[in-house]
C-alpha cells in the first residue's frame, strides 16, 4: 500500500467509526466539502495537505 493508499484508507475509516458524512469531513478537515468525493475519484492531495489533514484527525481523536 503506498502512501496514497493509506491516506485514503485513513480517511475513510475515521468517516465510518465517527458516523459523519464525507462532505461534513471534507469542510471541516480540509476546508473543501468535495474533499472524500474527489479522493474517492483519484484525487491525489499534496504532502501538506494529506499531514493537515491527519493532524487534525489525530488531534480530534485526542479530544474524544
Amino acid at each position: 500500500m503506498n502512501e496514497i493508499e493509506a491516506f485514503k484508507t485513513t480517511v475513510e475509516a475515521f468517516i465510518a467509526d465517527k458516523k459523519i458524512t464525507p462532505t461534513r469531513f471534507g469542510k471541516e478537515f480540509a476546508g473543501d466539502p468535495l474533499f472524500v468525493f474527489q479522493l474517492r475519484v483519484g484525487r491525489e492531495p499534496r504532502v501538506a495537505t494529506r499531514e493537515k489533514v491527519l493532524n487534525a484527525i489525530s488531534k480530534s481523536e485526542q479530544a474524544a
